[in-house]
């Protein structure tokens, strides 16, 4: 025992006694750790983040929109596509929305000529809309049945337009849609599920029709809450009980599928990423091998007086791979720090979930560990095989 108490103190002080080729040699563990640790907890971060989301947002919701093969510019659905969406069994709640082509929303008429070239959605929308979406009023209110009945000109902004235009919550403002004064009555919260609604403007169907020709209030989307569990069997319905059979086309989608097909892009990324750091742990292994083996040269000196000693080839060697042990637990705890420190400051920016599988830190210290030792084969079999009077001619 105390021949290997011995060899230990031997092997951390001659890694003590060469701080830079230390430094150097740790690197490449260091670097791979951090990268494996890092790319796995960032994407691992990401996706609990996409689940805690999912869960908040509820997977229920889908969005039902007309479309057309034959290049229609603003397809539309029946005036009565609500009551149809309503009369499938599995389907809660409905809201209608729809686009209005050609109407420009500037924060007053003098800046029309800006927002000409990226116009501003205007979306008809009904009363039922925030509920359906599960989303609430940043401030103010939502539209009512008295904007619709009585056409007034009341707006709803969504939170990026308010920030853009620079909206404040509480603020009375009015804005310029399609030449005419409408009323900021609120700004809506962000909907995660449809971020074009982030920046679009609300107004009743009624205003559309009295402003805008709209005619017929047909909507053009609906948006759907089904029963949970539901959720495949609706969307495959809903076209079919919208259309009747008639020549309107429809399509529903599942919003949160986008979220999940993300999730498995990310999951590419992860190994890709890793895939990198373990490149980095194999370079920094031929580094440890390169810079040992010359090493061994170096302390040839120190080898003979050794051996001269009496100490045997396998003691010799031992002390290299106990030198080359120490780089592994030393550049992986150091790349077990950068990494986690790595996470800490990508989750925080991104503002995700703080997400760190338990097998992570240990996985890559022993990867750094058995790559370290692997690298140290060589440089320890070199010093073993090395006689007294060689490294006379080597020193």
């Amino acid at each position: 025992m105390s021949r290997y108490r011995e060899l230990l103190g031997v092997a951390f002080a001659g890694l003590a006694a060469r701080k830079s080729r230390t430094l150097l040699i740790m690197l490449g563990p260091t670097l791979g750790v951090a990268a494996i640790i890092a790319a796995v907890g960032l994407t691992d971060s990401a996706k609990g983040d996409l689940k805690l989301k999912l869960r908040e947002l509820g997977t229920d919701l889908i969005v039902a929109e007309a479309s057309s093969s034959f290049g229609t510019d603003t397809p539309k659905m029946p005036t009565d596509a609500v009551p149809r969406a309503l009369s499938v069994p599995t389907v809660d709640r409905v809201a209608a929305v729809s686009e209005l082509s050609g109407v420009v929303v500037t924060p007053y008429a003098e800046a029309i000529g800006v927002y000409e070239t990226v116009p501003i959605p205007v979306l008809a929308a009904d009363a039922q809309l925030p509920s359906v979406l599960d989303v609430t009023m940043l401030s103010g209110r939502w539209l009512n049945d008295f904007d619709q009945q009585e056409l007034v000109r009341s707006a709803v902004i969504g939170e990026g337009l308010a920030d853009e235009i620079d909206v404040l919550a509480g603020e009375s403002r009015s804005i310029d849609v399609g030449g005419k004064a409408y009323t900021v009555v609120g700004i809506l919260e962000q909907v995660e599920l449809d971020p074009s609604l982030n920046n679009a403007v609300f107004i009743t169907f009624g205003s559309a029709e009295a402003d805008f020709n709209d005619e017929d209030q047909e909507p053009n989307k609906l948006y759907v809450r089904a029963d949970p569990g539901t959720e495949r069997d609706t969307s495959s319905i809903l076209p079919i009980a919208i259309t009747l059979g008639g020549s309107t086309e429809v399509a529903a989608k599942i919003p949160t599928d986008l979220l999940e097909a993300q999730s498995e892009t990310d999951t590419t990324l992860q190994f890709i990423v890793a895939g990198m750091g373990l490149l980095a742990l194999v370079v920094g292994a031929v580094g440890i091998a390169n810079v040992m083996s010359i090493s061994v040269i170096q302390r040839s000196s120190e080898i003979g007086i050794r051996r001269a000693l009496g100490h045997s080839r396998s003691t010799v060697g031992l002390q290299f791979l106990l030198e080359a042990l120490g780089v592994g637990i030393l550049g992986g705890l150091l790349g077990v720090v950068v990494g986690l420190a790595a996470m800490w400051v990508g989750t925080n920016l991104a503002d995700w979930v703080f997400v760190l599988q338990p097998w992570l830190p240990w996985a890559g210290l022993l990867g750094a560990i058995i790559v370290s030792m692997l690298a140290g084969i060589v440089p320890a079999l070199k010093a073993a095989r090395l006689e007294p009077l060689e490294t006379l001619r080597l020193g």
